[in-house]
């Protein structure tokens, strides 16, 4: 049961992480465009950079999960245990998400005073 929770989970996480990051991304390029004044260079290579710590943090985070489950026995340990660490995968998206904008709030707030 194990197998099948373990592709369960992973491509749930996979989805979301992807889709996720996906959003930030696209959306996330103008906000972070304010904050280094239009500078676009700037602006494309942290949007990439971020992008690409955001994947390889959570998707490396939800292969590490599966290490620390027990054996599952019945289709409710499965539902359960893929439940709670999609929950968990979740939650640490959206940590990271409001760790990332306080950086680049932080960031922008630096080079704005930089600037003036």
């Amino acid at each position: 049961m194990n197998i099948l929770a373990y592709l369960i989970y992973l491509s749930i996480t996979w989805v979301i992480t992807v889709q996720v990051g996906w959003l930030f991304y696209r959306n996330g390029r103008v906000f972070i465009l304010h904050f280094f004044n239009g500078d676009a260079q700037t602006t494309d290579a942290i949007n990439r950079i971020l992008l690409t710590g955001y994947y390889l943090l959570n998707l490396g985070y939800a292969t590490l999960m599966i290490s620390t489950w027990d054996a599952l026995h019945n289709w409710l340990d499965v539902m359960g245990t893929v439940a709670q660490m999609t929950g968990r995968i979740m939650l640490t998206l959206g940590a990271i998400h409001c760790m990332n904008m306080l950086g680049i709030y932080l960031l922008g707030k630096r080079n704005f005073h930089l600037h003036k």
